[in-house]
């Protein structure tokens, strides 16, 4: 039997709001990785944490300070950042422009819900 792959479009997905005010995103869970969307708006409350996944940063538009074990490092547009499994780190988004960013995390994360689209692929 064939291997069917798994299609998504965001643009035909809706946000979710994210566990603070200010932010939101969208959800894909691969078999073992999960990628997930974020929009984070300046004036947004920081949330310091930690988790046993690998994360790698991608940000796609906007400008950032991503603190990683309590060194803010200035990030924006085209920047990529990865961190270690259970260092504590979170995102302080700065400017006029909402920061976009790219996360993925490996192994995937069961605590993610993945993001269901208004309308089927292709159609």
């Amino acid at each position: 039997m064939p291997i069917v792959p798994k299609i998504l479009n965001w643009e035909d997905c809706e946000w979710r709001p994210g566990s603070r005010e200010k932010i939101r995103g969208k959800c894909f869970q691969g078999e073992n990785m999960t990628l997930q969307v974020g929009e984070i708006c300046t004036g947004h409350v920081p949330g310091p944490h930690s988790h046993p996944y690998e994360q790698i940063v991608y940000i796609m538009d906007g400008e950032c300070d991503f603190y990683v074990d309590g060194v803010p490092y200035p990030l924006s547009k085209g920047c990529l950042m990865s961190i270690p499994p259970n260092v504590e780190h979170y995102i302080v988004a700065k400017g006029d422009v909402p920061v976009i960013n790219l996360d993925i995390f490996t192994p995937k994360r069961p605590d993610r819900i993945e993001s269901v689209p208004n309308k089927e692929f292709g159609k």
